[in-house]
Parts: C-alpha cells; structure tokens; sequence
C-alpha cells in the first residue's frame, strides 16, 4: 500500500489545507506506532476511520494571518448559518462561533486535546466561544463532519472541533503580527511567543498571547454608511422612526371593518405623525426625519485578549505518565449602537404641556357604514383633524441628547486538566479531571430608566413637548448603566481502556471503553432595572441551574477482511453509549461504522449512527422575558406580547445520521487525490420555539381552541387587541439537512517548485425545519439567521521552495434568495444576491534559519457585500459576508 494512501480517508478537506493532510498523515505513519484520531477512541497504526475528518496545520492558519480560530474555521465549505464575528455587531456580546452544516453552534462539539471545553461567553453560556482557544499553541485542528455522540456524548450532532495543542514543544516561537483594512481601520496587532523544554522524565511547554483588535465604524463604508429602504423609486438612505426631537403620532383607535369587511381595531391617525427635529413640530417623513443609526454603529468590533496556556507531562514510572493542561482567557470586548430609542404614551394635557400640538393635524381615516372609504386608487381617504386637549399620544424619540449605547464584556475563563495515562500489558489506560470556570461581566451604557420618564410626565414634572426639558443636564437623572454576571461551571472525571481484545483472520480486532461523571452548572444575574421592567424593556427573570450525567461507553474496531480480491481491508467500527442525566432521565446511542479498501486507489467509507443534544443549563433554566413580535391578525394589535425563556421540562434532542463516500488515489496520477461524501443528518424533538405568526394563525380563531397548540400557547387577544400567548422553549421541532462534499487535492513539482493544489466544495441539497411551518432554507440568505448557500467551494494553490512559500486561495459562495421576499419577490428591489468570490494572497520567506517574514492580503480585490432586501444588519448579512473589505497582514517570526 502507498504511503499517500495512509490518511486519504480522513482527507476531506477544505482546500486550503487538503494536501497538507496527505503528508501530515504520511508523517504520522512513519513516526508514531499507534494514534488516535478524533472521531474514534481505539488508538490505530494509522489514521483511516470510517467518518471524514479534515485536518488544519498551524501552517494555514499563519498562512491566513489568522489570530483567531474562528477566523479559519468560519471559511469551510461545511459551515453555514449564523456563525458568530466580528462583524456582528448588534446581539453578539463579543462571542466568536462554529456553526458546522448550518445546524447551529449548539450543535457542534468543542474539544481541546480531545476533552471537552467549558462553555463559555457571556451569561448562561451554550456554546464554547472560539476566542478562549489560543492559536499560537496549535499544533493542529481536526474536524470531524459526522455525528459522534457515541464516542463523545451530547452536542456532536453535526460534528466536533478537535484542537490539538503543543504539547511536546522544544525551544523558543515568537511572533509579532499586525493587520489592517485598506481604509486604515480594524486594525489588529498581536504577540505571542511559546517556550517547551524536555528534561529526562517529561516536558513542559508554556504559551502567551495578547491581541488587540480595532474597530471599524458602519459610517466608513458606502455600502452601510446609512440604512437602505426600498421605494418606488429605488434604494435610499432611511433609518428608524425612533428619531432625534421626538416623533408623535395619535394613539386614538376606533372598532372599525376593514376593507375585506372584517373588525380591524386600527389606529386613526396616519403612520407619518409629527417630527420635533430642529426644534419645530411638523409633519414627519422618513426622508427628512428618520434617525441613521448606522452613523454610530460598529461595523467590526474591538476586543483586547490575553491567552496564557501551560501543558506539562512527568514520566511517574516506566509504564505510567502525569499529564497537565492550563488555559486561561480574559477577554475584554465592545459593540457600539446608536443611542437608545425610548417610547412611552401620555394624555395631551395643554395646561402643562402647553398648546404646541394645538395648531397641528393629523389624518383621521374616513369611515362610512363601519368601512373604510377608499379612493379610486384603492388608498384610503383622510380627513386632517386637529389635535385636542385629552388626546392620547405616542411618543418616540431617540435619545441623542444621552450618547450611543455602549455594550462592553470582560470575560474570565480557565480550564485545568490533570490526569494520569499508562500502559498494562497491552492495554492502554487514562485516568483524568477536567474543571473549566467561565465568568462574565456585561455593560450597557446610556441606558433610560423609562418608568420614571414617564412617571415625572405624569405627575407633570417633565414636558416632553418642550424640548428644552431634554436637555442634557434634565435627562441626566434618568441615564443608567446596565450591569449584568454570569457564569457556567463544568467538571469531569473520567477514565478509559483500550487495546486490542483477540487475533481474527484479518488481523487483531480492538476496543476502547471507558466511563465518564460530568457536573455543569451555569447562571445569569440580571442588572436590578431590567429585572424590575423598569426600563426601556419588559422585566427579565434571572436564571440559574445544573444537572449531573454519568455516562458509560465501548467503541470495537472488527477486521472483516485482509488481502482479498477487491478487497485489501475491510473493517467494521460499533460503538454505544449509555447515560443517565439528573434532569431527563437515561437513553443511549449507537454507531456503525464501515471501511472498505478495494484497491490501492480505492476505498469506500459509510458510517449510520444515532446522536443526541441534551438541553444545556440555559434552555433549561434562564429567566422568563417578554418579546415583542410582530404578527397581523385582523382586529389586533401588530405587536404580540410573547413571553420566552427556558423549560425544565425539554428532554433531549435526537438525531439519525448518514455518511458515505469514496477515497480514490489514483495510479496513473501521481499525487492526485479525491474523495466524496454524502451526509444526511435528521434531528427529531428538536429544542425550539414556535414562529409566532403560526401560534396567531393557527389559535386566533375559533377552530384553534383546544388543540395541543393552543393549549401549550394560551394564546388569546386581551381587550385592548393585544395578542397574548407563551412561546418558552419545546421539544416541537424537526429539523433535516443533506448535501455532498467534494474534494480534489493534487501535489506535484514543476520549475523546480513545489505546487499543492486543492479544491472542495459541499452542496447543501436540502435544509428543512418544522416549528410548525415547514421551510427549506436551503439557497436562502436569512435576517438573522445567517446563509445558507446551495454551493460553496474553496480553491487554495500554494508554491513553495526550501526559503519561501506564496499561496493563493479562492473562496466561492453562491448565490442566495432572500427568505423576506419568497412570497412576493416582485415587492423587493433586491430579492437575491449575486455570487460572491473573495481571493486572497500570502506568502513568507525564511531570512536565516532563525528569523522568517510573512504578508497577505485578504480579499484582494476589495470585493464589497451584496445587499439584499430583509437584510440582518449593515445592509447585509455579517454571518455570511466580508463586511471589511481589503485587508493587509505582516508578521515576523522568530525560532530558537
């Protein structure tokens, strides 16, 4: 067998680092007896498992001037979705996140050296934040594109994050980076430098790191510097209702019929209202009137970080090794926004107020026979009506006056593993516990205590018609500063034996079983306005909770065949495991798995298997909150008071998966290689909530009553036309996602050169989910929840001598339809995107054997993000789009 062929079953990745995969493989053959890959506990001579896995060097990542691991992960073929950045600005707390096969970070699993990282971020966190994982200790990534909740327990449904790190590192790596846009912003600066030494009995490796990253502003960017809106005429530059000198509308209603003859409770005044920007009240226009936001929001957003990471091994006796890791991040992060919108309602009382909105109108819609009139274009005819001592008013207004909104987080988090690992005959054995703490604390600046605004306009106090009284210096009592903690807690104690069990014909058949007890815990303490409701926003409940697993597992590895006709090897892989949580009960999950060596050239690979995602401490336990969703029902209200939180009654997720494919090396061309696969992932009870226009369509009438629906929701419509109903998590969803993954890779030398060329691409066939409304999101770009592009491909070719190395990578999305206009996409300006290239170079050269240079440039041609219409935010989509623009990176690297 060749040696190339060795790994070319883990070979299915992006291209980038496909080649490097081949040789990396090629090394670990020829240099360590027996290893273990991610996916599979049974140490192997070789790195050929029945899952796909790709394999990322600390090589690429400094190739792509990366800082952080999100920065690279974020760019495979198999992500999609919402993938936290960066770019996002609004709702992101300074969190970075992999979101494998778009199923949702949650459902991904992140390990480091194989064992679990705490969850981390800010609050009750769900998902492991990328930024506590230093990239400057990397040794490698290995990605696994299967569900292993087998081998590794909850969240691995779409697949698992394995970062490796130096732990057998000798001498002295130092690097000083720096990056910037070609507008000279969202700059980033970092230094790292990593000491190892060996001594007779062990090895100790000590790791810093510190960055700092800049901020890029929404206003530096044609594409965002204000909020599109879509006209008659075309795109142009509007913004939010909510606008500086105040924006009041009549708040009178009436019972009235609709045009198609149903109750409609409606306000009688038009949507415009009055605008008191400049000082005097007239007739508010979005044109002339509407507040820009983007001019004060983040585009990119800064963050300071410290890594500080240890890892150390002491050999105890001849057979038994102590083993130690130390990680600890502290992460000091901001997002900016435009200053807050406030509304609250009053009666018009002139004798306090005085008599400015006395001499001003609005448009009454004129009603006949309990009916709207309309005019021959089908609009409805008004009448101006004077406003009048009594009137009860609307009132918005942004508040300028007090400063942006300024979110900032600082975050600790440490993970400390220590354990024991050894060698009883033949058998491999580790013992170990693993406790991770993440605590965060979060502010909001220039925030409004709302109730007692609008208490002082009560009691008569406070005229906000007289814009003298939002001076400064009279809002000042009013501003707070929101401050809200929170936590998680982890801790595991685990033990496991592996080896090899018996001899059968096609050669020794193994096992790895192993046992696990694993505690979590997770909080979040609200700031005391918000819990109170005394803001802007309704009250928020705290959250805090824990539960307790014991799990236990057995993994075989079955030679079926050796050195037959058309077939070299065949093996048979099985693994189970049982577990029993504190808060649901017991279950297990299975996986069969099977590899097929035809030939040299060929090899076939099928894993079926069973996963699961218990709930986490959040949607188990976080506090009740009341959302405002938009909703249209006739005779209501079109906002819906919803109340949302967690459920101690969800039970876990479950998941059917599928994977096959062909690894094909062949003869007749030396260093090419191909692999395919086919994934099918199914997710039933899936933790969910209700879209809210299905609870309004679906209960808000009498043939919803008494269905399960309905009677979970409690939804029903109050006196005044509010929609009231309880949307908190439930396991009511399904979800199903299916596509293929393509790579090629081809290694050759030409011109005295060393070339590697590669190319993968996965094509997302279908992504459904069912909350009651059944959706394929499958072509679609979201608002929200990130893009979910039919086909993605990366091209990556680098040359390379003994001094340097030059790449160029081409990264291709397609193009998307925009969800928002997939009923009527004649009514949007913009209802698609167009495809999307990003090309980038990068290259480095060794000046002497201790000192070497690199640089590159990102996005090379500046490509800027499409908009379209319902976009997220900057008038794109951040999740899935490069919001920078050009970007050029250097650094020096030292080595001892």
């Amino acid at each position: 067998m060749k040696k190339s062929m060795i790994g070319l079953a883990v070979v299915t990745a992006i291209p980038m680092f496909s080649t490097m995969q081949v040789a990396a493989a090629e090394n670990a053959a020829q240099t360590i007896e027996k290893i273990q890959v991610t996916g599979s506990r049974i140490k192997r001579s070789d790195m050929e498992t029945a899952s796909p896995v790709t394999l990322i060097g600390a090589d690429d990542i400094k190739a792509m001037g990366a800082t952080s691991i999100d920065s690279v992960l974020q760019k495979m073929t198999a992500t999609g979705g919402a993938m936290t950045n960066p770019g996002v600005n609004n709702g992101s707390g300074g969190n970075a996140s992999i979101n494998l096969r778009g199923l949702g970070s949650q459902r991904t699993l992140v390990l480091v050296n194989g064992r679990r990282m705490i969850n981390s971020g800010t609050g009750a966190a769900s998902t492991v934040d990328l930024n506590t994982i230093p990239v400057s200790m990397i040794k490698q990534i290995e990605v696994l594109k299967d569900g292993a909740s087998a081998v590794y327990g909850t969240d691995a449904v779409a697949g698992v994050v394995n970062i490796i790190l130096k732990n057998d590192f000798e001498g002295l790596d130092l690097n000083v980076n720096t990056a910037m846009t070609s507008k000279h912003d969202a700059t980033e600066n970092s230094i790292d430098f990593t000491v190892g030494t060996s001594f007779d009995k062990g090895n100790i490796v000590f790791g810093a790191q510190y960055t700092n990253r800049g901020q890029a502003s929404q206003s530096d960017r044609d594409f965002s510097s204000c909020p599109l809106l879509e006209g008659a005429n075309g795109l142009y530059c509007g913004g939010s209702s909510f606008s500086e000198g105040g924006h009041i509308q009549s708040n009178v209603t009436a019972d009235i019929l609709n045009k198609d003859g149903e109750l409609e409770k409606t306000g009688v005044a038009d949507d415009s209202g009055l605008s008191g920007l400049g000082g005097t009240l007239h007739r508010y226009t979005t044109a002339a009137d509407a507040y820009n936001y983007s001019k004060s929001s983040y585009l990119y957003t800064p963050m300071n970080r410290l890594n500080i990471t240890g890892l150390g091994t002491y050999e105890l006796t001849d057979d038994t090794n102590f083993f130690s890791e130390f990680t600890y991040t502290k992460r000091w992060s901001e997002q900016q926004l435009a200053p807050q919108p406030i509304n609250f309602a009053f009666n018009y009382d002139p004798s306090t107020m005085g008599n400015s909105l006395l001499g001003q109108t609005y448009d009454k819609r004129q009603v006949v026979n309990n009916a709207f009139v309309e005019d021959a274009n089908g609009d409805y005819v008004t009448t101006p009506i004077n406003y009048a001592a009594g009137d009860p008013i609307s009132y918005r207004r942004r508040m300028s006056e007090s400063g942006t909104r300024n979110y900032t987080q600082t975050v600790d988090t440490v993970r400390i593993v220590v354990g024991a690992e050894g060698v009883i005959n033949d058998y491999s054995w580790d013992l170990s516990a693993n406790f991770g703490r993440n605590d965060s604390v979060s502010k909001t600046s220039n925030l409004h205590n709302v109730s007692a605004l609008k208490a002082a306009v009560d009691a008569g106090t406070f005229n906000p018609l007289n814009e003298a009284d939002w001076a400064q210096a009279n809002v000042n009592p009013y501003i707070y500063k929101e401050q809200e903690s929170g936590g998680s807690q982890l801790f595991i104690v685990a033990g496991s034996l592996s080896g090899e069990m018996f001899e059968l014909p096609a050669g020794y058949a193994a096992f790895a079983a192993g046992v696990e007890h694993r505690q979590e815990k997770a909080w979040q303490d609200p700031d005391s306005i918000a819990a109170q409701g005394l803001g802007n926003d309704p009250r928020i409940d705290p959250t805090s909770g824990g539960f307790d697993v014991d799990e236990a597992y057995v993994e075989f590895a079955i030679p079926l065949l050796a050195d037959a006709p058309l077939a070299q090897s065949v093996e048979l892989s099985a693994a189970i495991r049982a577990f029993d949580y504190s808060t649901f009960g017991s279950d297990n999950t299975w996986k069969l798995g099977l590899t097929w060596r035809a030939t040299d050239e060929l090899m076939m690979r099928a894993v079926r298997s069973t996963a699961f995602r218990a709930p986490t401490v959040d949607e188990l336990y976080s506090g009740k909150a009341i959302s405002y969703d938009g909703v249209t029902y006739p005779g209501a209200d079109d906002q819906a008071e919803v109340t949302v939180g967690g459920n101690t009654a969800l039970t876990p997720e479950e998941a059917d998966t599928l994977t096959f494919g062909i690894v094909y090396e062949p003869e007749w061309i030396s260093g090419f290689s191909m692999t395919v696969d086919y994934y099918d992932i199914e997710i039933e009870n899936a933790i969910s909530t209700y879209t809210s226009q299905f609870v309004v369509d679906q209960c808000i009438n009498p043939s919803g009553t008494g269905t399960t629906l309905c009677e979970n929701t409690g939804a029903f419509i109050r006196p005044d036309g509010r929609i009231v109903f309880n949307n908190q998590l439930r396991n009511i969803g399904s979800e199903k996602t299916s596509g293929i993954d393509l790579n090629l890779a081809y290694s050759f030398d030409a011109l005295g050169v060393a070339w590697k060329a590669g190319l993968d691409t996965t094509y997302l066939d279908e992504y459904v989910v069912d909350t009651g409304a059944v959706i394929d999101y499958q072509g679609y770009v979201t608002n929200g929840s990130g893009g979910f592009a039919d086909l993605k491909s990366n091209f990556h070719l680098t040359a390379s001598s003994d001094s340097w190395d030059a790449t160029y990578e081409a990264r291709y999305i397609a193009g998307m339809d925009s969800f928002t206009c997939r009923n009527e996409p004649g009514k949007c300006i913009a209802p698609t995107t167009p495809s999307i290239v990003y090309h980038d170079i990068s290259g480095s050269y060794m000046i002497n054997d201790i000192v070497s240079v690199s640089a590159g440039v990102n996005n090379l041609f500046d490509k800027q993000p499409p908009y379209y219409s319902g976009n997220y935010d900057s008038n794109t989509d951040p999740f899935t789009y490069d919001v920078l623009g050009r970007r050029f990176f250097a650094g020096v690297n030292v080595k001892l």
